[in-house]
């Protein structure tokens, strides 16, 4: 981990956890304009308990990447409505259909699966992790990252989208730092933490650099989500959880490369699912 974090997150570990934070319900949009109030709102999340992983880690994250697009019959897709007549013409002066207004609802969406992938309970127990505020802050930055990384790579238009995917973002950490407790100089706080997330950004981006090592991003993500010592490689009791978690991470890397422009933009994707002990199969 960062040292930053020993700066940043001691005073917050010692408030209120995530668990004690319903994500749901303190998310809220980033009020621009008027075009934020379009934008529907996340689902709630429940609390749990952190438990151990049944799983075989050894066996996960081998099969062949796939599009994680969702089917256009999918119950879980998120559709603009479709107005005719008058609302329609009214939505249309209200700028509705403007490029803005949509960038603001897909970014919405996109959120919403990140925040779909870290408030699930799967993830925790898959890769037996603790889920506190420091544990759910970099597994936010992790999926953050995935996404903005693949919205880059439709240029100018998806980089735009991610500058509001990342405004979203950063409101609702705003929201959740105050919630644990942090009232006096929230600013501070919210600076320290956008350190950490360009720093993970960056250390993670290197990571996929073609001269990158294959063991770079496993200590990446050692030291940005596992480590509590500051020390640089996982040590030999984490390093096959680790290897499992950088084994995700660059299968949906692959998935999201496969993944259409579509999708991507209306948010109209879910990451792989870890309900499942096998995390072979995508359902949809």
């Amino acid at each position: 981990m960062l040292p930053r974090w020993s700066r940043a997150l001691t005073h917050l570990s010692k408030l209120r956890s995530f668990n004690s934070i319903d994500l749901g319900k303190d998310f809220s949009l980033i009020h621009r304009q008027s075009y934020a109030a379009v934008a529907p709102a996340p689902a709630p999340a429940d609390s749990f308990p952190p438990t151990k992983s049944l799983v075989n880690l050894d066996k996960m994250f081998w099969s062949k990447p796939c599009s994680l697009a969702l089917a256009p019959d999918s119950p879980l897709r998120v559709e603009d409505p479709k107005y005719e007549g008058i609302r329609r013409i009214v939505l249309k002066m209200m700028l509705f259909y403007s490029k803005q207004s949509k960038s603001i609802r897909g970014a919405n969406v996109i959120y919403r699966r990140v925040l779909s992938q870290v408030d699930k309970p799967a993830i925790y127990e898959v890769f037996n992790l603790e889920k506190t505020f420091r544990m759910t802050f970099s597994l936010l930055v992790l999926h953050m990252w995935l996404c903005l990384r693949r919205l880059k790579a439709e240029g100018k238009d998806g980089v735009e989208l991610g500058q509001y995917v990342y405004e979203i973002y950063n409101h609702d950490v705003e929201l959740r730092v105050s919630k644990a407790g942090v009232n006096l100089l929230l600013t501070k706080w919210m600076k320290e933490l956008e350190k950490i997330f360009y720093g993970n950004i960056v250390a993670y981006d290197a990571a996929l650099l073609p001269e990158a090592t294959h063991e770079e991003l496993t200590e990446v993500i050692w030291r940005n989500i596992f480590s509590d010592d500051g020390t640089s490689k996982p040590d030999a009791a984490a390093l096959r959880t680790v290897q499992a978690m950088a084994r995700y991470v660059r299968r949906e890397v692959s998935c999201l490369s496969l993944t259409d422009k579509e999708a991507m933009f209306s948010g109209n994707f879910m990451f792989t699912p870890l309900e499942s002990s096998s995390a072979h199969s995508v359902r949809r």
